[in-house]
């Protein structure tokens, strides 16, 4: 279960860190997998949305940042309850 938990989390890492870069590629926004990737990822990245400095074209979006750290938080957590100290 351990590992479970562990490859989990590093896969959700993984596409947290693609869509951010997804990101400054705008025309790639229509591509299935790319909105594959977005409809994974939005749910766990939106409760840090509100974590932006700046305003309008000019903001900065700290939820990945925050998404990845908050995740590896968990992970931690959850491996050190299941017993699979990683």
């Amino acid at each position: 279960m351990a590992e479970i938990v562990d490859n989990v989390v590093t896969i959700l890492t993984w596409a947290i860190v693609i869509r951010a870069l997804l990101s400054f590629a705008p025309n790639l926004q229509d591509n299935a997998l790319v909105r594959l990737l977005n409809d994974v990822t939005e749910p766990i990245l939106r409760p840090f949305r509100r974590f932006q400095i700046g305003g309008g074209g000019f903001a900065v979006d700290f939820s990945p940042i925050l998404a990845i750290i908050v995740l590896n938080i968990v992970r931690t957590i959850l491996l050190r309850v299941l017993g699979g100290g990683f």
